[in-house]
């Protein structure tokens, strides 16, 4: 459920480009402004704006919007704007090719995405770059670590609720056979079943891994793996077993201790508003006992704080 928050009367997007137009005129930036319009506009929405800022200004709004905020507000906003699938396929080229490589940025968005929105932004990546997402990949990454990547982003899944119940519990022997039982791991095991099953498949997985082993397999996987392979099929059991917790947990690591991952949590917070921030709330303060609008309130400041919990909106817990 998203937690994005809507005006009661459906806004005009060329009445929404004018009055954006207007708060970036003059001396300094109207950011309030700038925020209470597109903070609380879908991506539909935001992208008929655009539209019409180029239309009635001749001008692009995320160029304007560049020029006129700045810091992690800004970072924020500019993904903010773009619809989902250019939204992953942008922070993706980033964190491959930017000038510091982020590669558990790059897992996560490939892990912890669905067939359907790894399809589109596949797409959506080769049309706004011009090369295959498959390229970048291959081009920084290596071993294990790109063998899933690649594997992950090419081989169709399932999305629903059915699974067999005797694969579940030959994929759970095979996993035990190639990690806990022998001496090493066979890393290719571990691929081939966290590439090819759905994520309904592979938390019944982890449910008969537990079950048969009596240790969860969560736990098999750190002990048998490391470094950003081990960070991929964790996101994907973690995902499998519940999305909304995964992020919640992502949140809190950014958050916690001395300083704040900025990146995270713009990261988590722009591309999780309109599929399943409201869960994500409910997890966050189950585990935290805390609200995530609490903690966001506390790390950060000003137009950026203003923005992120526009995003994030109230907590209904």
């Amino acid at each position: 459920m998203a937690s994005l928050t809507m005006p009661p009367v459906p806004a005009w997007p060329r009445q929404d480009a004018i009055d954006l137009h207007k708060a970036f005129r003059g001396f300094g930036c109207d950011s309030t402004t700038v925020t209470n319009i597109l903070a609380h506009r879908d991506a539909t929405q935001r992208s008929l704006i655009q539209q019409e800022y180029r239309a009635v200004f001749n001008q692009d709004l995320a160029r304007r919007i560049a020029s006129e905020l700045s810091g992690h507000h800004k970072r924020a906003m500019l993904l903010w704007i773009l619809d989902p699938a250019t939204r992953d396929a942008t922070i993706l080229k980033q964190a491959l090719t930017g000038d510091i490589t982020n590669l558990r940025a790059a897992t996560e968005i490939v892990c912890s995405r669905t067939p359907s929105q790894l399809q589109i932004m596949r797409q959506t990546y080769r049309a706004r770059f011009g090369c295959y997402v498959e390229h970048d990949v291959t081009e920084r990454t290596s071993g294990d670590h790109q063998r899933l990547l690649l594997a992950y982003l090419a081989i169709p899944r399932a999305e629903g609720h059915e699974v067999d119940p005797s694969t579940v519990t030959l994929d759970a022997r095979d996993l035990y056979k190639a990690g806990e039982r022998r001496l090493g791991t066979d890393e290719r095991a571990f691929i081939r079943i966290f590439s090819q099953r759905s994520w309904a498949h592979m938390a019944a997985v982890a449910r008969a891994y537990h079950h048969m082993y009596d240790r969860p397999l969560e736990r098999a996987v750190k002990s048998e793996t490391s470094g950003n392979f081990g960070f991929g099929l964790l996101t994907v059991l973690r995902c499998a077993d519940s999305p909304a917790r995964y992020f919640a947990k992502e949140l809190h690591r950014a958050m916690k201790g001395l300083g704040t991952s900025d990146s995270v949590l713009i990261r988590v917070v722009v591309t999780r508003a309109e599929i399943d921030m409201q869960y994500i709330k409910a997890e966050y303060h189950s585990m935290y006992k805390r609200s995530l609008a609490d903690a966001i309130h506390a790390e950060t400041s000003g137009n950026y704080r203003t923005f992120l919990l526009s995003l994030v909106g109230r907590d209904r817990t």
